[in-house]
């Protein structure tokens, strides 16, 4: 991200108010646009040296080009080591990386090889979409990524199964209610696996904790500018479990609310128009009307569901282990990064 870059001045965190949730939405849609995938390397290094220029006073005020330039920095580089994140597990291209995957889920009709394969298929992504976004200040070792990675497969495998089992054998219900359920399966599968991968893949976090820092006030932001330490990062107050634990459940929550209508929507809406005419004349037209609805409801739910809660979190210390309380900073508040 943009606070990655050296200079002696800090940049606005973004063009929209972000204690709100519209403002953050409008903040997650410009983190998530695709468009920034095109951007190539010469363009992000412009985009850099524009912000640098920026933060070392030799441009005076924000503009169009510094926020253009902001939200492609902010799209491809990763807040704690500022370096690009790969291309496929960026959030800018997460709709398009998810698509092939969520299509596959929710195709009518797959076998027990078919469900196990996209199952797979989708927690595989996952595990390297969540590896990629998280928080950096507590990486996790090649043992423990494949650990979490099986267990999460796992999971998502047996809830799949295990409901695609289930679902013929409840006779108490009409047959068109069991066909809206079986079409509802993945969704299931889905929120709990996403749910489980998330502390998977994190857990380590939650176990030794993640950097906290304190929040600084505009006067202290003003001084640090005047003074050039600016251009040396926060110095680190320590690890903490329980900031850890905010960080990475809210992650897993933003998984679920991202999962819920692209998993639930697009199945309930092809099962109506199933029933048309028009579709039963046209069955080769059914995997083009599954795909555009997964992508139309996925480029609208992904930045509501990355907005629910802000990616720099700030709390007051005294919410925190004891060795954090009264050495907040601003309003006794510290902050850190959540992941994404």
């Amino acid at each position: 991200m943009s606070a990655s870059i050296p200079g002696n001045r800090d940049l606005p965190v973004s063009q929209y108010d972000l204690s709100t949730y519209w403002g953050r939405v409008r903040h997650a849609a410009d983190i998530s646009d695709p468009r920034t995938l095109f951007v190539s390397s010469a363009g992000l290094e412009q985009a850099k040296q524009l912000i640098s220029l920026y933060k070392q006073n030799k441009v005076a005020d924000m503009n169009a080009d510094l926020w253009r330039a902001k939200k492609v920095v902010d799209s491809t580089l990763h807040p704690d080591t500022g370096e690009a994140v790969l291309l496929p597990f960026r959030m800018s291209c997460y709709v398009l990386s998810n698509l092939v995957v969520t299509a596959g889920m929710l195709t009518p009709g797959l076998g027990t090889a078919g469900t196990l394969l996209w199952q797979i298929g989708n927690q595989s992504l996952n595990v390297a979409i969540n590896n990629a976004n998280a928080n950096k200040s507590t990486p996790l070792s090649t043992f423990e990524i494949a650990k979490s990675y099986l267990m999460a497969v796992s999971a998502s495998c047996s809830v799949a199964l295990g409901l695609n089992a289930l679902v013929p054998r409840l006779k108490s219900v009409s047959p068109n209610t069991r066909l809206i359920l079986s079409r509802l399966v993945p969704f299931a599968a889905v929120a709990s696996a996403s749910a489980l991968n998330v502390f998977l893949m994190r857990g380590e976090e939650i176990r030794r904790g993640i950097d906290v820092y304190s929040v600084l006030s505009d006067e202290e932001r003003a001084k640090r500018e005047q003074s050039g330490d600016d251009a040396a990062p926060l110095e680190s107050l320590g690890k903490s479990k329980k900031a850890a634990t905010l960080a990475v459940g809210e992650t897993a929550i933003s998984r679920v609310l991202n999962a819920t209508p692209i998993m639930v929507l697009p199945p309930l809406i092809l099962v109506r128009l199933e029933k048309t005419q028009w579709l039963r004349a046209r069955p080769r037209m059914v995997l083009p009307l599954n795909l555009g609805l997964i992508l139309g409801t996925s480029l609208f739910a992904l930045p509501l569901a990355l907005a629910a809660f802000p990616q720099r979190q700030a709390i007051h210390a005294a919410t925190l282990e004891e060795e954090f309380h009264g050495r907040g900073g601003y309003e006794g508040m510290v902050e850190f990064n959540r992941g994404m």
